[in-house]
Parts: C-alpha cells; structure tokens; sequence
C-alpha cells in the first residue's frame, strides 16, 4: 500500500451537517464528490436537448439529474462491494466505508438495493421504449465492476455504461432511436476513454502491484498521444451528431469550445503528478456543459 492520501475528506460538509449515522452512507454514495453525477447527468442531457425542436423538456432535465444522482450512487455502492478486497490494499481507498468497516456488505447491498427502487421509480416517468432501454443498461452496469480484472480497457466498459443516457435522452423525446443519438453515444464514450484514464493515472502504481489492468497501466509515457486521439474522435463525432440532427451555426463556435478545452487538458497533462491527473479529470464537468450549450444554441439557431 502506498503513502497517497485518502480519498475521503475530512471535516467537509458531510462531517460538519450529516447525522453520524448517515455519514458512511453518504459517503458510499460519493454524494460528496459529484463530478461523478455530473458526468453520467450530462449525456442524458445533452441527447434530450439534441432531440428537442427547441428548447430542451425542463421536467425531463429534471428527472434526468435525479436519476443520475441515485444511480450514480448505487453503481458506486455496486463497485466498492465488488471491489472492497482490492480497496483495502490502496492507501486513497482503503478509508472508504466498505473497506474500512463502517459498512458491512449486507448493508452496503440493502442501500444498493433501496437506491435502484428509486432510479426505477424515476425511469418509470418515461415512456415504455425509454424504460425498456433504460434497463436494457443494467447488465453495463453489473459488468463494469469486474472489468479491470479481464481487460485492459475497463474505461471502454466504463464509457458504454456511463454514455447510456445519450441513447436514452433522444428516447425520452422521440420515442425512438435515431443516428444523431447513436453518434453522440460514440462521442461520449471517447470522450470517457480520455478522462477516466487521466483518472486512472492516480492509481497507475497501485494497480499494477494489485494486479488492476487499465488504460492507464497499457497506455504509459504514451498516454498523451491516445489522450488526443480520443478527444479528436470526440469532437468529430459531436459534429456528426450536430450535422445528422440538423443543428443550427451557433452550435459550432460553441464547439470549437469544447476542442480548445480537450486541447489544454492535454497540453497540462502530467501522468506523474495525481493531484494534476484529479484537477483534469474534474475539469470535464465543464466540458458536458460546453457541449449541452453548444447543443441547445444550435437547435434554438436551426
């Protein structure tokens, strides 16, 4: 176990105006790192608004954030119970609930349990194909854990899982399935290659003594280049996906945006520093935002 610190904060909001006992929950959560929610949230959003004549269905936005939200949430837990083993051997992990004991697995699978009731009870605001594709996601999600232990590519389950709702945004609002939304999935998962394998970069020695695989571990010293390769793939694709739905000008400046974004994020990449490789990750949070405005600009400009 190495001398990197923790993951978990100490004297943040949650120590400072949770009741201790909801505190580990809380925490197994990850309600108090959100980016996470950000980045599941921001691919609905986006195909929602692709979709859409105009602008894009508030109370769909809405149901869309609280369904990452408590689903995000529950693939955390999902993942730490699969993953407690290995968590306890890497110092950033090893102070999680699972690993150090503040949750028992029975519970951690009761909350799991309680929290995929909720994200049912908000797919079920949706029409019947969109709950259909909805939970077609979840053998993704049931994989994705066990991942890093077969392939070096677990950011590629990763970016099928989390891109999901960009299949399921454009469903909400048609009905059905259409190309623009099948190229904004492509785009996202390049997109989540890129930045979950900057996050990977801050384990990069744990895992390879734990025997975790990633791209981070596969890519190494050139990881920079990969890095570009598939930020580049995911702009091209958003520009598929904004031509086949028939966006309006303004969608592109905006998205010009979004490349001068992936581009500083590879110019500032430094795989040996973790605090930097964190920064950049979070940074991404801005980037589905960049990409929900270029989006609404250009339908409200078509």
């Amino acid at each position: 176990m190495t001398s990197k610190a923790s993951d978990i904060r100490s004297d943040d909001w949650i120590d400072r105006r949770a009741p201790r006992p909801v505190r580990p929950y809380l925490r197994l959560a990850r309600i108090d790192r959100p980016i996470g929610i950000w980045l599941l949230m921001f691919p609905c959003w986006w195909s929602c608004a692709l979709a859409s004549s105009s602008w894009p269905d508030l109370r769909f936005l809405v149901l869309f954030a609280l369904g990452a939200a408590i689903m995000r949430g529950a693939g955390c837990v999902m993942n730490d119970i699969a993953d407690r083993h290995i968590d306890a051997r890497v110092a950033r992990t090893a102070s999680r609930p699972i690993p150090s004991g503040a949750i028992s697995v029975r519970r951690a699978v009761v909350f799991m349990g309680a929290l995929s009731l909720a994200g049912l009870a908000v797919l079920l605001q949706f029409n019947a194909f969109t709950i259909a594709l909805g939970a077609s996601s979840l053998l993704l999600v049931a994989l994705y854990p066990f991942a890093k232990r077969i392939t070096d590519w677990p950011q590629a389950v990763l970016g099928l899982t989390f891109n999901w709702g960009a299949l399921v945004g454009w469903a909400a609002e048609r009905g059905d399935l259409g190309w623009p939304a099948v190229a904004l999935y492509a785009a996202g998962i390049a997109w989540t290659l890129g930045y979950d394998t900057i996050y990977a970069h801050q384990d990069r020695e744990d895992d390879a003594i734990v025997g975790v695989r990633s791209t981070a571990l596969r890519f190494g010293k050139a990881t920079r280049t990969w890095l570009s390769g598939f930020y580049a793939a995911g702009v091209a694709l958003l520009a598929l996906a904004g031509v086949l739905a028939g966006v309006g000008w303004a969608f592109w400046p905006a998205l010009a945006a979004v490349a001068a974004h992936f581009g500083g994020q590879v110019a500032r990449l430094d795989i040996d520093d973790p605090k930097r490789c964190l920064s950049l990750f979070k940074s991404n949070a801005q980037v589905g935002l960049l990409v929900f405005v270029a989006i609404v600009l250009g339908r409200i400009a078509a």
